[in-house]
């Protein structure tokens, strides 16, 4: 509404180019003659060229001849990876079509070294997908204050990922998404519900910009990623697991346990059993002028903190997570946290006093995932985030970004008061046995050795199984006081009911180890795990002869969903029917009510499509086939969630090849 040759909103160019141009005009459109044009048949063909520097967003294009002025179209200008001056380059073919055309994609979920792979569809070419985007990027909030220099800044990847991830999130005002970590989604559907990011931003485009309720962080992401690709910046999801929020920027995740292994919400800090966000490809010219930080940056739409009083996180380079630059914007320090941070275990004593059990600076930043270009295989990107842990380079790289962040100059970042903020964490199930560590001023420890071990894989609708292990080189019988807790976690690795606890004594013979059976039997856990997949299982160990030595372990237990299958039978072409089979089998000794059945698939049918199914009975399969016509060629997913009263959101999927 406010065009500006000097802001580079609004160009005069013509055929020859004698058009008068302001001294201090920005981004200079040009026209050229086609060489098939023929102005003796009164037809001209002009090639109509944006530079590199143009704004992204929606022009009006008209045309002048002699004293005669027309509106000729209108024209979106996205940003362009396939040309080396734009701030977006990315040189390769097979990478731009991943990242930039790819409607289709993968999102790991899980914990440790348990990752779960989901598709999920980006649906970045869908109908009006480019009225939408426009649309969020003239929502958020700097356009409101001053739109003729929002709209001017849009040349420049680095400010509009910002302004992107601000505005997947409705922490602030016009935002895409709901946030919600807890367990009520009523208004709503439960972020575990949604395979796809069109489906979401089409509702809040209809809805006159309401946020759409609810999403968590692989949802937040997946959208972000379908805006970015559609704005033309290169965009991948990645996932971190094991990941740390670091509220008061000391790289440290403190965890507190009562004598019973019940862990307590001391700390806003934490550890999530993943994290999900984005990583954009662009120029960083801001940081150095060499190209030392171009490339991939990581951009978080989760609302977690404040990042100049707006929710939003990045561009944050990956060259400066590496190199523990904390002293960069945007954002380096929280991010370095996630992959990075050091955990520290508590125990709180009845007294009110706390005492250091152990440090563990290697479990934070495991597996940091994204899909590969070209497949569906999973690749490992740990170490363009950090060095291998235990080395010296990675501890050197640490204690370098503590003293950036103590002495060097950083853009603040605050703690945020609005109510969709995260203040969360998550584990996993961990098989390998922390290492005690002598500290000043922790428990003094013996030579024990603790370890949780699952007897059976741990999957919903059946007994979860596992085993504690304890063994000595000691050459007396020890007497132990062992307490054992079940908690329900949420993935974001808080506490929220308190499942089963034991508690025993036990005797550790010389030479021998001692092993304690664990059974959490789903009658038991059923009720608090419908819309959870991790438990936490600790133990806290007391030696009786010295109640001074005090051990724990502490692992979490992802549950795995039953089993569901998605066959597709017929002629797979455009406007051919094709049918879709799926099948599930009740695990359970009880009928499955409220069963729904959602299928959905860019390119295949239009939105979701949901169906509702009989009663299921204990140890019945139920049978369903649902036929549909695809409207686009190419590669597709057809992605499956089946929901009950006993299981939320059972996800599988399958790719199907659309001849013309």
């Amino acid at each position: 509404n406010y065009p500006s040759e000097n802001l580079g909103t609004r160009s005069r160019f013509g055929v020859p180019d004698k058009v008068p141009h302001s001294a201090s005009a920005k981004a200079v459109w040009k026209a050229e003659l086609h060489k098939s044009s023929s102005p003796e048949t009164r037809i001209l063909i002009l090639i109509i060229t944006p530079p590199a520097d143009t704004p992204i967003g929606v022009y009006k294009l008209s045309a002048r001849h002699k004293d005669m002025e027309k509106k000729l179209a209108n024209l979106s200008v996205l940003f362009n990876p396939w040309i080396p001056d734009d701030w977006v380059f990315m040189p390769n073919e097979a990478e731009r079509q991943e990242y930039v055309m790819n409607e289709q994609g993968i999102i790991y979920r899980g914990g440790g070294s348990f990752i779960s792979p989901m598709s999920w569809d980006f649906g970045q070419f869908e109908k009006d997908m480019v009225k939408i985007c426009m649309k969020l990027l003239d929502k958020n909030i700097k356009h409101w204050l001053n739109p003729a220099d929002d709209v001017s800044a849009r040349c420049n990847p680095i400010y509009v990922s910002r302004v992107v991830s601000a505005m997947i999130n409705s922490a602030d005002e016009g935002g895409v998404l709901m946030g919600n970590w807890g367990n009520d989604f009523s208004g709503g559907l439960a972020p575990t519900h949604w395979s796809g990011s069109y489906v979401i931003l089409k509702k809040w485009y209809e809805s006159y910009y309401q946020p759409v309720k609810f999403g968590q962080c692989w949802v937040f992401a997946g959208v972000m990623c379908s805006v970015m690709r559609l704005l033309g910046i290169p965009c991948r999801v990645v996932t971190n697991f094991q990941s740390a929020h670091d509220t008061n920027k000391n790289l440290t995740i403190d965890t507190y346990f009562d004598s019973k292994g019940v862990k307590k919400k001391e700390s806003s800090d934490s550890i999530w059993n993943f994290h999900v966000w984005v990583e954009g490809w662009m120029k960083r010219p801001d940081l150095a002028k060499d190209g030392k930080y171009d490339g991939w940056q990581v951009v978080d739409p989760t609302p977690q903190e404040r990042s100049e009083d707006i929710f939003c996180c990045g561009p944050t380079s990956l060259v400066a997570i590496l190199n523990g630059e904390t002293d960069l914007k945007y954002d380096v320090p929280f991010v370095f946290a996630e992959v990075n941070a050091d955990s520290v275990y508590w125990l709180d004593k009845s007294d009110g006093s706390k005492v250091k059990i152990f440090t563990d600076t290697k479990t934070v930043g495991q597996n940091i995932s994204t899909k590969s270009v070209g497949s569906n295989k999973i690749m490992d990107i740990t170490d363009t985030y950090k060095h291998k842990e235990g080395t010296a380079k990675e501890r050197n790289v640490f204690k370098y970004a503590i003293d950036k962040i103590e002495n060097g100059t950083m853009l603040p970042r605050n703690i945020g008061g609005s109510a969709a903020r995260v203040m969360s964490e998550a584990l996993e199930l961990n098989d390998e046995t922390h290492p005690i560590e002598r500290t000043p001023g922790s428990l003094p420890q013996s030579e024990l050795l603790i370890r949780l071990e699952e007897v059976s894989k741990p999957e919903k609708g059946k007994d979860v199984n596992l085993k504690l292990i304890v063994s000595s080189d000691s050459n007396i019988p020890r007497t132990f006081s062992i307490n054992i807790s079940v908690q329900r976690m949420t993935y974001t690795g808080q506490p929220t009911g308190n499942i089963q606890t034991e508690v025993m004594e036990q005797k550790l013979l010389p030479g021998k180890d001692l092993t304690i059976p664990i059974l959490v039997p789903f009658s038991t856990y059923h009720k608090y795990m419908i819309h959870s997949q991790t438990m936490s299982i600790t133990a806290i160990i007391t030696d009786l002869r010295n109640k001074e030595n005090v051990y724990l372990a502490s692992n979490r237990v992802v549950l795995t969903n039953p089993p569901i299958s998605i066959t597709v039978s017929g002629e797979s072409r455009v406007k051919q029917e094709m049918t879709a089979e799926m099948v599930f089998m009740n695990p359970v000794n009880e009928t499955l009510g409220n069963c729904i059945l959602t299928l959905s698939g860019c390119g295949l049918l239009i939105g979701e499509e949901k169906t509702e199914l009989p009663n299921l009975l204990p140890n019945n399969r139920v049978r369903v086939k649902i036929v549909f016509v695809p409207h686009k060629i190419g590669e597709r997913t057809l992605l499956v969630n089946f929901s009950c009263t006993a299981f939320r959101d059972i996800k599988t999927s399958c790719t199907v090849n659309i001849k013309p």
